[in-house]
């Protein structure tokens, strides 16, 4: 990797939170051309891991929540706008045969806007993405002694950006089920430590975010 690789957190924090207001405006804009839109309600779980730290695996699971809007832009294609409380983080997965038994868990908590545009590939089924902006509103870390006393934590980025790529499908008329795959580029925090490198990838931490979740659609507002 090159020096072109290399970004400041602090410049895409900025950037972050610039792209809130900007990304609302659209969307109002897009229903307002649409004839109607649809609004309900999200509930399901994450899978999740830290890029950047010593453990490997979706090993820390936590819960999402939210509300959604969409509209048809046309026949085949909808955009969608959604509010959501999302846990997030890392765990060290213990096994019995491991000589490192370290217990270890990063739990983080967000409040996102996602925006996305999705294509129905038929009936039942459609092809998701988008970008979603998130706002830490809690963390910490813990292990056999319990949180993370000050002194030994490394302070987390307020702001996350996610891209992310799905699909949905329609179990019945008014409920579908919603996967995604999320990956922030966005650092949730600087690699602790001394021993990080000068590229942007390897020097940072990031969200790695298996979803699933079942959408529910109370009502068709005209």
């Amino acid at each position: 990797m090159s020096g072109c690789c290399l970004m400041n957190s602090k410049n895409l924090n900025n950037m972050s939170k610039k792209l809130v207001l900007p990304i609302a405006f659209l969307f109002i804009t897009l229903v307002s051309m649409g004839q109607q839109f649809d609004a309900g309600l999200i509930a399901g779980f994450n899978a999740t891991q830290v890029e950047g730290d010593d453990f490997r695996g979706y090993h820390k699971p936590g819960i999402l929540a939210g509300l959604f809007v969409q509209t048809d832009l046309s026949s085949d294609f909808f955009a969608s706008l959604e509010l959501k409380y999302s846990q997030k983080g890392s765990r060290n997965r213990i096994r019995p045969e491991d000589e490192d038994i370290r217990q270890y868990i990063m739990r983080l908590g967000y409040a996102e806007v996602p925006v996305l545009v999705g294509y129905r590939t038929n009936e039942w089924g459609a092809v998701i993405g988008g970008i979603s902006t998130g706002y830490l509103l809690h963390s910490g870390e813990y292990d056999e002694n319990g949180l993370f006393p000050p002194q030994d934590t490394h302070e987390f980025n307020r702001f996350d950006l996610q891209p992310f790529l799905g699909f949905q499908f329609g179990l019945l008329e008014q409920l579908k089920v919603d996967l995604r795959l999320a990956f922030s580029v966005l650092p949730i925090r600087d690699q602790p430590g001394e021993d990080a490198t000068n590229y942007y990838w390897l020097n940072h931490q990031f969200n790695n975010v298996i979803s699933l979740a079942l959408y529910y659609n109370m009502g068709v507002n005209q």
